[in-house]
């Protein structure tokens, strides 16, 4: 038996994560119970040495002194503010009079603001949750399909995954150790071909079954002509110019993310103070938020630096790469498996679970096979995106449920009693939307160049830049003595992620196993 966990410690070890992630243990608990475990596992069968764990504090340090994490608390608290001083519900309630009289046009009035609010607050659930509250009783309201209604709102909210500023590219780059700036260009055209794709589905829709999704009688139409587009440009001015503010600055070069996640949470705070919105009520619950999920976040990456540290200390990551370079078809057969068991664990886990456990896995493997990292990142970022629209755990289902009607009511518009929307309506309203997600990952697969053709031609990577910086000539041996001693000046610079660092503790462990 001990033989047996000596010889396969790196498989068992993953197992046991699954197993507790499937029994419903916080992430962030269950990767570093599992991470210590087994670290102590190893050094009791002589696989580790003790002094491996000294690097863990440098790793912990270095994650709370990444500059890159510092976007998500002002990513956040932008969508928190934008979100909850009524600009979702000014641009439904506008971009819905504007979309009206056509067949479908409230649906797609949903795209069009999910778009919107995707790449002005980047948190999907304010996004689902708003659209849900403002958008879903009018659809109900003048016929349209449940499942139509649910399936488009909780794809549209989902678009904050995959459009910038997504927090989910935040947390890939970081742990990619690639650029934010870089992942975000590469992600802006597959995700607004994403919500090109939504909108032809619910083309297809009206002109199938036409009584899906009807237009807005004249009687709900309170503004036309000249009253409509002034509304217009006073409602979607603000949000476009929030959004060059913060991406138009990133993609440009003035800013780097960080930067432009402060000057967006400024933004919105302006924003709200001069819609008369802004009060310390609304300030108070958006920082608590805010607080709350950057914590989730530094905690499950705590965790995974834990586990991560014991994994490679068993050769963990040398299994993983044997066993993924060593599949049949070289890249392609390396993509389709990664993408297919991205999928299936999507099913089970959220896009936080997976960015922490699995990316870190997959990331050198295909390095190695010499696949560009921030696409692969915009890859498994579409990829992920499924995970909140999978049934029976999709996050964003969750979110749509939490508002959506679950007893018949009375429409305050119409006095009409009005059927609630069932969880299976919901489930299979997303069904069509999952599989346009899949498509978008094919698509990805077979033009690489929709994710590098927006990249800026000539920059350096900076994690690949190494100074080398020779010794003064006095300090040259002066025959067959030993190397000169370095002083810090010369060491390798590179930037490394927090999970990265300590590294070399790891490897002078490992090699001398």
């Amino acid at each position: 038996m001990i033989a047996f966990v000596t010889a396969n410690i790196a498989p068992l070890m993953f197992a046991a994560l699954v197993v507790f992630l499937l029994l419903g243990y916080p992430v962030a608990f269950a990767l570093g119970a599992v991470g210590l475990s087994f670290g102590l596992l190893g050094v009791y069968l002589d696989l580790l040495h003790p002094a491996l764990f000294q690097a863990l504090p440098e790793r912990i340090f270095g994650i709370m002194s990444n500059d890159t994490l510092l976007a998500v608390p002002f990513f956040t608290f932008m969508g928190l503010i934008l979100e909850r001083s009524g600009m979702a519900e000014d641009l439904l309630d506008t971009v819905g009079q504007l979309f009206g009289p056509i067949r479908g046009g409230l649906a797609y009035a949903v795209v069009f603001v999910g778009a919107l609010l995707a790449a002005t607050t980047g948190v999907v659930a304010a996004s689902v949750i708003s659209m849900g509250l403002i958008s879903l009783p009018i659809m109900l309201r003048y016929g349209y399909d449940r499942r139509l209604a649910s399936g488009v709102i909780a794809a549209s909210g989902t678009l904050a995954q995959i459009i910038p500023p997504s927090l989910v590219l935040i947390v890939l780059a970081d742990q990619l150790g690639r650029s934010v700036g870089d992942l975000y260009q590469g992600a802006l055209l597959p995700g607004l071909m994403l919500t090109g794709l939504y909108l032809v589905y619910v083309f297809g829709r009206t002109v199938l079954t036409p009584l899906a999704a009807p237009a807005l009688p004249p009687e709900a139409r309170g503004l036309r002509g000249f009253k409509l587009l002034r509304r217009v440009l006073l409602v979607l001015i603000p949000p476009l110019a929030l959004i060059f503010l913060v991406l138009g600055t990133i993609f440009l070069g003035i800013a780097t993310p960080t930067e432009g996640g402060a000057m967006g949470a400024t933004g919105a705070l302006i924003l709200a103070l001069v819609n008369r919105r802004l009060s310390w009520s609304l300030l108070r619950q958006a920082m608590n938020s805010t607080a709350k999920l950057t914590s989730f976040v530094i905690f499950i990456l705590m965790g995974s630096t834990i586990f991560s540290l014991t994994f490679r200390g068993v050769n963990g990551d040398l299994w993983v790469e044997h066993l993924l370079i060593g599949l049949p078809g070289g890249q392609l057969g390396f993509l389709i498996v990664v993408n297919l068991l991205t999928f299936v664990l999507a099913f089970f886990l959220d896009f936080f679970e997976l960015a922490f456990i699995i990316v870190p896995l997959l990331a050198p493997v295909a390095d190695k096979l010499g696949i560009d990292l921030i696409w692969f990142g915009v890859l498994l970022a579409v990829n992920m995106q499924t995970s909140f629209m999978h049934p029976p755990f999709g996050f964003a289902l969750f979110y749509l449920r939490s508002v959506a009607p679950a007893n018949s009511y009375l429409d305050k518009v119409t006095g009409k009693s009005t059927a609630p929307v069932t969880t299976g309506q919901i489930y299979w309203g997303a069904v069509p939307f999952v599989v346009i997600q899949l498509i978008m990952v094919a698509i990805v697969i077979a033009f690489p160049a929709l994710v590098t053709a927006t990249l800026q031609k000539g920059t350096v990577d900076p994690s690949k830049i190494e100074i080398n910086i020779p010794p003064p000539e006095h300090d040259q041996p002066e025959s067959g003595g030993n190397a000169p001693k370095r002083d810090a000046g010369s060491a390798p610079a590179k930037e490394r992620s927090g999970a990265e660092q300590g590294g070399d503790l790891e490897n002078l462990f490992k090699k001398s196993k």
